[in-house]
């Protein structure tokens, strides 16, 4: 039996973060510091321009994008009914272009932590996973699913309130 989740859809268009800001909606989180560590919310750091240049292991696996959408939805499948039920006014959308430089997922929208009872009538909040960022850092379809659902819970906790320091220090 399937624990209530949020429905999974493929972005159409620009995703562009920027783009979204532009439009009055911030981009909260940016996704897998833990992967990335020199990219944040707030940009880049460290010196390296492009760090993740050294990050290209050669080879691109290319997963269909039926088959990635159906990893997402196993992926929000497999958190615990409960969180399933907590989750609130929030779209999970695969992109399939490559997204943002060093992102493999986005958070954007308000955590459920930061909600008052002044939140109401707000378009729902947006987790975007990003397929071809995270073919680009698996060598297989096995690892893929993997990255998959580690991309998945970390844009989760975001929703959550969770933030990038803190998932850290719990090791993801």
């Amino acid at each position: 039996m399937r624990s209530p989740q949020p429905n999974v859809s493929t972005a159409s268009g620009d995703a562009d973060p920027v783009s979204r800001q532009a439009e009055g909606t911030s981009a909260e989180h940016c996704c897998d510091s833990w992967y990335f560590p020199w990219r944040c919310a707030s940009g880049m750091r460290g010196s390296d321009p492009a760090p993740w240049s050294r990050l290209d292991n050669g080879v691109v696996i290319e997963v269909e994008p039926g088959h990635f959408e159906e990893m997402v939805v196993t992926a929000l499948d497999g958190l615990p009914a409960g969180l399933g039920r907590l989750m609130s006014n929030v779209a999970v959308t695969v992109e399939h272009r490559a997204g943002p430089p060093g992102l493999l997922g986005l958070y954007e929208g308000v955590p459920l932590t930061s909600r008052t009872t002044g939140y109401a009538g707000v378009l729902p909040d947006r987790i975007t996973i990003y397929r071809q960022a995270i073919c680009a850092v698996c060598r297989t379809e096995h690892e893929v699913a993997d990255q998959v659902r580690r991309t998945v819970i970390h844009e989760v906790a975001h929703h959550f309130g969770i933030d990038d320091r803190r998932l850290s220090e719990l090791g993801w």
